[in-house]
């Protein structure tokens, strides 16, 4: 059952459902290890119906550190704080 909504959450909420789903799909799992940021994370996640950002995954990764192996990737040029 997709917990989807038409409207971005960056709750956390759907976040979470999201990765309840990938951990019994190993073909999501796949998927999102193929992903090379957390922008590609939230277009996946949209796909199967869950719509939150990038930032906001990247946000719940640093609350969460140990429980998801999402981390940002500093790129010279880049605007402090510009993600976040």
């Amino acid at each position: 059952a997709a917990a989807a909504t038409a409207a971005m959450d960056n709750s956390g909420a759907t976040i979470q459902a999201f990765l309840a789903r990938a951990q019994g799909d190993r073909q999501l799992q796949e998927a999102i290890e193929r992903c090379g940021t957390a922008d590609e994370v939230a277009a996946l996640a949209a796909t199967h119906g869950y719509r939150f950002s990038g930032s906001s995954l990247l946000r719940l990764a640093e609350r969460s550190k140990g429980a998801m192996g999402v981390q940002r990737i500093v790129h010279p040029g880049e605007y402090p704080g510009r993600y976040y």
